[in-house]
């Protein structure tokens, strides 16, 4: 049984020290090299450390580099989970793809991942952190949907009652902006909240709010308006 470690290091990133510090550890470490810096940093470590400077074609080099080094009941340990990646689906892939190796992922800022010594244990809270990034990349995936068919409902009706014109409008019906204020605003946020986050014109989203039927639910205004007090 090996620790394998496995970090990433940005140009934006102001921990790179402390995450070297906690993976000091390991047996060998893989470093994904996002801003070109040297291992004259790393030698402190006194651990074989496998270096490369991300080349523009690959996508991250030293991921697959750890994957395929890594065998049968090894760890694989991280900082935190974004190392991996900060994307849910991505996550998920990796996290399996490292179960199916027949090793198995300790992140050390998740307490519950830390330090667990029974690799059935680790393989049952790897799985339940799968669970868990599945079931919220579902809730994410069906909450896209839900703005969608409201917005084809909303154009739908628009178009029945003669209020859709022709041309092109500033923000077209499946922009990212656009619908990124619908679900602020079927969430319940208020139109302040949604023209700073979104940039959109309290006036201009009122009249595509108008333009498409997009009403939200007198509940969740209720329960919004609840914790703001």
């Amino acid at each position: 049984m090996k620790r394998i470690g496995y970090v990433q290091i940005s140009s934006k990133s102001q921990n790179s020290d402390e995450q070297f510090e906690a993976l000091k550890g390991v047996s060998k470490l893989f470093v994904e090299n996002m801003s070109g810096q040297t291992t004259e940093r790393l030698q402190h470590l006194q651990r074989p450390v496998q270096h490369l400077q991300r080349p523009q074609h690959l996508q991250r080099p030293q991921l697959k580099a750890m994957l395929d080094f890594i065998c049968e009941k090894d760890i694989v340990v991280i900082t935190e989970l974004n190392q991996l990646s900060n994307k849910n689906k991505e996550l998920i892939k990796i996290m399996k793809d490292i179960l199916k190796k027949g090793a198995t992922l300790e992140v050390l800022n998740i307490p519950r991942c830390k330090g667990i010594e029974d690799e059935n244990l680790r393989k049952l809270i790897n799985n339940l952190i799968i669970e868990l990034y599945s079931y919220q990349d579902y809730q994410i995936e069906s909450e896209k949907q839900q703005v969608k068919e409201r917005q084809a409902k909303g154009i739908g009706i628009a178009k029945k009652q003669g209020k859709f014109k022709g041309g092109k409008p500033k923000y077209e019906f499946n922009s990212p902006k656009l619908q990124q204020a619908f679900k602020l605003y079927l969430e319940g946020e208020t139109e302040d909240r949604i023209e700073e986050v979104t940039g959109i014109n309290k006036r201009t989203f009122r009249r595509y709010r108008e333009k498409y039927n997009i009403y939200r639910d007198k509940k969740i205004l209720k329960k919004k308006v609840g914790k703001i007090k």
